[in-house]
């Protein structure tokens, strides 16, 4: 089964950032030594923040209605700017709100997703 790409309405506005988010393992010794080592291959786990700013509702229900359907769960592919190619994603925290004269703004932080199953 093929995974769905993410195309939005209109691109994120420019405020869209990367926080890597390191998965290690620690080993503390009663002397103070302490011993760290990478906790897996997928170590580095991005976590990107988008934002659209001055959304018609179709543009807003449109993205909103594609992470509900994902439901947080379902991976999804999605090129962010700062990466060379689509990857992985899994969106379980967005908000849409509305703003002055009817326009929406909606605020989703992407998690990269590593798991082999669909």
């Amino acid at each position: 089964m093929a995974l769905e790409t993410f195309v939005p309405p209109i691109p994120p506005s420019p405020s869209t950032g990367n926080k890597p988010e390191l998965k290690l393992l620690e080993a503390q010794f009663g002397d103070g030594y302490t011993q760290t080592t990478r906790d897996g291959m997928n170590h580095i786990r991005d976590n990107v923040s988008l934002t659209w700013d001055l959304l018609l509702p179709a543009q807003a229900d449109a993205i909103d209605a594609f992470f509900r359907t994902k439901g947080g769960d379902t991976p999804f592919l999605y090129k962010p700017v700062m990466f060379a190619a689509p990857v992985r994603w899994t969106c379980k925290e967005w908000s849409h709100d509305v703003i002055d004269n009817g326009f929406r703004t909606i605020t989703a932080t992407l998690k990269r997703d590593f798991n082999v199953a669909v």
